[in-house]
């Protein structure tokens, strides 16, 4: 059997994907012929995407969503009358080194980054585990899940749960035919990050880089096609680094 990313007939909730990657995630798998559920806490700000993805040829819907709340993502999930694939793609980054660090802000990137994949991914797997098809969750974790980056204590260590949650989700719902991966991407350029990655501490960074470069937003389509679709399906608890070598590089 031929296994291709070909996604048609699979449905497909994408979580922070009013901007960012999350945005573009919505879009490839849309191209790829997945109906898509855009989820994000304002459902005005998915408006374009949804009207984007329509005049592309593509199916989707806006769901307003705030992956911090329990209940409303069962209420939200438990309704849907069918779901294949889920991209846990909303976080936050924390803007404090350690010692700065206030509880609420700790508490919140935690709030966000790991209790919020966990919420989407276990009522995902509840959903899927009714419908008796399988499907496919993606995390998305971080190269500073295995190296931590500067000043960015909770962000980092909050990446790394998410990546051992990812193999420990994986090893427990294999045997309802649900798989689990991760992709963590290294440094991407993006509207937010771009002027402190073409800085002068930027630009030293990007030296450690073993492609002497910085990632571009479509380098994460193909690995996100991959564990979305058929084409990863002895694929499970794995977590696939996109960095251009960042994490191989010499310390």
């Amino acid at each position: 059997m031929t296994l291709t990313t070909d996604l048609t007939g699979r449905v497909a909730l994408v979580t922070g994907a009013s901007s960012g990657f999350g945005h573009r995630f919505a879009r490839v798998l849309a191209a790829s012929g997945a109906e898509l559920i855009v989820a994000a806490r304002r459902a005005s700000a998915l408006e374009g995407l949804v009207a984007e993805i329509a005049a592309a040829g593509g199916k989707a819907r806006a769901a307003p969503l705030d992956v911090t709340d329990a209940a409303a993502i069962a209420e939200t999930i438990s309704a849907l009358p069918a779901l294949d694939i889920v991209v846990n793609n909303a976080g936050v980054a924390g803007e404090s080194i350690a010692i700065d660090c206030e509880p609420d802000e700790w508490r919140w990137t935690y709030d966000v980054n790991v209790h919020g994949v966990f919420f989407v991914a276990r009522q995902a797997a509840l959903k899927m585990r009714e419908l008796g098809r399988g499907g496919s969750i993606v995390n998305i974790a971080s190269i500073t899940a295995f190296r931590p980056g500067g000043g960015a204590a909770a962000y980092s260590s909050s990446k790394a749960a998410v990546a051992h949650m990812t193999r420990a989700l994986a090893m427990e719902w294999a045997r309802f035919g649900i798989r689990v991966n991760a992709l963590a991407p290294g440094y991407f350029e993006t509207d937010l990050n771009r002027d402190f990655l073409k800085s002068d501490f930027g630009q030293k960074m990007m030296k450690r880089v073993p492609q002497r470069r910085f990632g571009e937003a479509h380098e994460l389509d193909g690995p996100l096609l991959l564990l979305a679709s058929d084409a990863s399906s002895y694929m499970t608890g794995s977590v696939i680094a996109v960095d251009g070598g960042h994490l191989v590089s010499a310390l």
